[in-house]
């Protein structure tokens, strides 16, 4: 049984419990764009829970559509087959009774964009910024723009990142989030939605389309099959959120009174979640102590920031549930229930790899 610490105060709770029941959530739709994913099932569970209509905008690209099967018996929930690039019908937010949108589509990660460059600009940049120029003129409410804390790249010791914190995108992935942040609040008096803009942490935890190529997860499945776990620059620092706690955070800004998130940046995640690559092994170690682990020196990604969830915690009453131990206990015992037991002859499914096709 997992014994999950609530790192959230009663306090903090109760502050967000007096504007929960004020939001209308009947005969509200969010459109997901990018829904199909990894973060993207956590949400529109989450908000079917909640009884908000969802509708799932995605084109499977990395070849995961079974990973929507059983979000599908929801009748909360439907799915359409969309690619970003191609431009939405004039009358489809209309005719669907969208009434909010959250952005998560695109490559997401270094690693994926870096293989696929050209394919990357199409999507994080050109895609869109065409999408949200097609949002303008629907009379929806909230916009919410899911980007990255990689933005901030690579800081000094002993310094936080705000969100007034200075940007220094180090990979194609956050330098397209970058110019997305900008291409929003510069239009800020021309689109006639509140658009909301998530910095999010890097994510770890279970879910329906689960990932093996994100530093918790992926550590957590390499000690438990008894591989060398090959740490790079072990000591750099990095913020972690659960993925079910970035779903809590997208229902709480479609709540919140739009005062305070109207055309606002957000860090999302938690403080107690800024770990180095070596405090995540030295947790692992807690469950699995024969670890097989190398620290090594020089790797490919200088990447080093410590993330100042303030503005969240204080305006939007959101701090998270899990702790990065309790998503590796968690992960663990799913491994010991042998639910993944089809990792290495499906790779693909569980990571960012490959493009379908090419695409």
């Amino acid at each position: 049984m997992l014994n999950r610490d609530i790192l959230i105060s009663e306090s903090i709770e109760s502050e967000f419990l007096r504007f929960k029941d004020n939001y209308p959530h009947k005969n509200r739709k969010v459109l997901l764009a990018g829904g199909g994913g990894y973060i993207g099932l956590c949400i529109a569970n989450a908000l079917a829970e909640a009884e908000i209509d969802v509708l799932i905008l995605d084109n499977f690209i990395y070849d995961h559509a079974k990973s929507i099967y059983s979000s599908l018996l929801n009748k909360k929930i439907i799915f359409i087959n969309h690619d970003l690039r191609n431009d939405l019908p004039k009358t489809f937010i209309d005719e669907n009774n969208v009434t909010d949108v959250v952005i998560l589509a695109g490559l997401v990660g270094d690693p994926i964009t870096k293989k696929y460059p050209n394919l990357s600009s199409e999507i994080n940049n050109l895609a869109i910024q065409s999408f949200l120029k097609q949002l303008n003129g629907n009379n929806l409410n909230k916009v919410i723009f899911v980007s990255t804390c990689s933005n901030y790249g690579l800081i000094k010791d002993g310094e936080k990142a705000d969100e007034n914190f200075s940007l220094n995108p180090l990979s194609l992935y956050a330098e397209d989030k970058v110019h997305n942040e900008k291409f929003i609040i510069s239009n800020s008096d021309n689109f006639d939605f509140s658009a909301t803009i998530l910095r999010f942490a890097t994510a770890f935890g279970a879910a329906p389309r689960m990932r093996f190529d994100l530093t918790v997860n992926e550590f957590i499945y390499d000690a438990y099959t008894k591989k060398r776990l090959e740490v790079y620059d072990a000591d750099t620092w990095r913020p972690y959120c659960h993925v079910r706690d970035f779903a809590r955070l997208i229902h709480r800004v479609l709540v919140m009174d739009i005062k305070k998130t109207n055309y606002q940046i957000f860090n999302a995640g938690g403080d107690a979640n800024n770990l180095t690559k070596r405090n995540i092994v030295e947790i692992i170690k807690k469950y699995i102590p024969d670890l097989n682990v190398e620290y090594v020196d020089g790797g490919n990604d200088p990447r080093n920031y410590i993330v100042d969830f303030t503005k969240v915690r204080e305006e939007l009453y959101f701090e998270p549930l899990w702790t990065v131990d309790n998503g590796i206990e968690e992960l663990i015992g799913f491994l010991n229930n042998n639910l993944y037991s089809d990792v290495e002859s499906d790779r693909n499914f569980y990571g960012n790899y490959n493009i379908l096709n090419g695409s």
